[in-house]
């Protein structure tokens, strides 16, 4: 389970924490879901979030791949509820959109664009990592001005509006 935590000053996305959970797969799947409640619960200890961002369910390999991972989202959720932090999902394909401006970018697609925008130091051993921080930043795109933070419809207007990310 990758995860990205972001904090936002002004237009700036400051990189908080990106990681991966390991879960061990010897283990039971209660006792991995309990490991992800836990940290979940841990990460928001830490850093104290006002919202959470979860990439929505969807149809990998088989449904009971598709099962057990809607059961941890649902524990990362739960987390999320336990503590009274809203949460908002987003689909796969609009994540991608988001940081690379094609829906069917590849993980590697999305973790070169998100070096672009956010100064990560060393970038992840998994592309896990990166997800969960394309996550984060996809919410900060879709924030509705009445919150304070810029809304940004699309990646040509994100550049337009802050040529001094764009690398060449």
């Amino acid at each position: 389970m990758g995860y990205g935590i972001i904090g936002i000053a002004g237009n700036t996305i400051d990189l908080l924490s990106l990681g991966v959970l390991k879960l061990n797969k010897e283990e039971g799947h209660d006792v991995r879901l309990k490991n992800i409640f836990e940290h979940t619960c841990s990460l928001i200890r830490e850093f104290q979030p006002d919202e959470m961002a979860i990439e929505a369910p969807f149809y990998g390999k088989n449904i009971q791949s598709m099962l057990k991972l809607g059961r941890a989202q649902g524990v990362a959720i739960a987390a999320a509820l336990s503590r009274s932090i809203p949460f908002f999902e987003y689909e796969p394909r609009k994540v991608k959109q988001s940081i690379t401006g094609k829906g069917s970018a590849s993980k590697e697609q999305v973790a070169r664009m998100l070096q672009t925008l956010i100064s990560i130091n060393k970038m992840p051993e998994h592309l896990d990592a990166t997800d969960g921080l394309a996550v984060a930043v996809c919410h900060y795109f879709q924030k509705d001005i009445s919150t304070g933070l810029k809304k940004i419809s699309g990646w040509k207007k994100f550049l337009s509006e802050n040529p001094e990310r764009l690398s060449h």
